[in-house]
């Protein structure tokens, strides 16, 4: 069932974050209430799975290493400018400017790695199992389709773009099934990621309320189809508690 849901979500993330190779109108904008619904989402888990797990495990400790894992989003965000949480670098994009390719695609494959770890932890049962990996690969279309956009403009070989781009669908499961088979079979490394999922859970808040309150207007004002994104998003992170098998 984990390799299935693995490949599911490399399968996934490639064929609706490369969107932006096939349809050349292509408005990164139009993905606003996709943002919403996968920011919410994953706001949703967070809250709801990652953190009470953090907390079983480390107590009073988990609080600052969610706080470390907040903190250090920020500095992720000098590489990645804010790609995973919806914002836009292109050129002529509106109020955006060109940025560095190589920063940026590092910045994002470390993020991408991140996001992986959770998923392989064997601390979570396989009734929320399906959910840890969906709030991840809705989280992941998004920003697979940013990253695709970004490399549009970087004037590459066909071959190449394809190239770099399943590079990047495949980290996010490629450091699950890591996490996975090393974690049930090493205790050292099962130590250490005990450790990284307080910190891992810290940056998904960083990034679940940015894409959340910036899924409004400027003047945060959102209209019904925000507030059906969100909603869902959140209704479907509650409901994955009912699959869980232990109380945190």
């Amino acid at each position: 069932m984990f390799l299935v849901l693995s490949i599911l979500l490399f399968i996934g993330t490639l064929i609706g974050g490369s969107i932006p190779f096939w349809f050349k109108k292509w408005d990164p904008n139009s993905i606003k209430y996709l943002l919403a619904f996968s920011g919410s989402f994953l706001l949703g888990i967070t809250l709801l799975h990652l953190i009470p797990e953090s907390i079983l495990h480390f107590s009073s400790t988990a609080s600052i290493l969610i706080l470390a894992g907040f903190l250090l989003q920020l500095i992720f965000q000098r590489l990645t400018h804010g790609i995973e949480h919806g914002h836009i670098h292109v050129p002529n994009a509106e109020h955006h400017h060109h940025v560095a390719f190589f920063p940026l695609f590092l910045g994002l494959g470390i993020h991408a790695f991140s996001e992986g770890i959770p998923l392989g932890m064997p601390v979570f049962d396989q009734g929320i199992q399906a959910s840890l990996f969906g709030a991840i690969m809705f989280h992941k279309l998004p920003e697979a389709m940013l990253i695709a956009s970004v490399l549009l403009y970087q004037k590459y070989s066909k071959a190449k773009t394809f190239l770099l781009f399943a590079f990047f669908c495949l980290i996010t499961p490629v450091a699950a099934l890591i996490t996975h088979y090393l974690g049930a079979s090493n205790s050292s490394f099962k130590e250490v990621l005990n450790w990284l999922l307080p910190v891992i859970a810290g940056s998904f808040l960083h990034i679940a309320t940015t894409i959340f309150f910036e899924s409004g207007t400027k003047k945060h004002q959102m209209n019904l189809k925000n507030w059906v994104a969100i909603f869902l998003g959140i209704g479907i992170a509650l409901i994955s508690t009912l699959f869980s098998s232990h109380q945190h």
